[in-house]
């Protein structure tokens, strides 16, 4: 099934997220990235959704999101029309005999170590999720020890503003 990433402009009030959500879960959808935060208009807040789904069901849940009371627009954002990133925090085993690779292998990535312990490391990395799930199979033979992923974000390319068009059109 094809990945679609949703771009969802909300009214910042109490159960919104929840409504949302549990649109995608009464249509059987499992949310592969939710990220939630607030935007440049006060009163605002942007969802990013990913999901995997065939393109008749995302435009039915998309129909279905615009009936929501508290959502003032939905944007679909291809990979080509959008910059995404993920975020993530990575725990390695990595002794004295293998922490100049596993560093080595984070500066690979340009991600960077934030924190080093007798037998770990902690990575950060952001970047394209293609990236992020190169630089897992790279660190996995040193052994993962924890994984901590935010959800995809994700902006339109070029000048115009979502929320701009939104509220002209309000």
């Amino acid at each position: 099934m094809p990945r679609h990433t949703l771009s969802v402009l909300v009214e910042d009030k109490p159960g919104v997220l929840t409504r949302v959500a549990s649109l995608f879960a009464r249509r059987a959808f499992n949310i592969n990235s939710l990220a939630v935060g607030p935007t440049e208009v006060p009163g605002m807040s942007r969802m990013t959704v990913v999901v995997d789904a065939d393109g008749d069901l995302i435009e039915q849940v998309t129909k279905q999101l615009n009936k929501l009371v508290n959502v003032i627009k939905i944007v679909e954002l291809t990979s080509e029309s959008s910059v995404q990133r993920d975020h993530i925090l990575v725990k390695v085993r990595a002794d004295a005999a293998t922490r100049l690779q596993v560093t080595q292998a984070a500066d690979l990535f340009r991600a960077s170590v934030v924190d080093v312990s007798t037998d770990a490391v902690v990575i950060e990395a952001t970047g394209h999720p293609d990236k992020i799930n190169a630089l897992l199979s790279v660190l996995e033979p040193f052994g993962i020890r924890e994984i901590v992923q935010s959800g995809t974000l994700a902006v339109g390319r070029g000048s115009r503003s979502m929320s701009d068009r939104a509220l002209r059109s309000a």
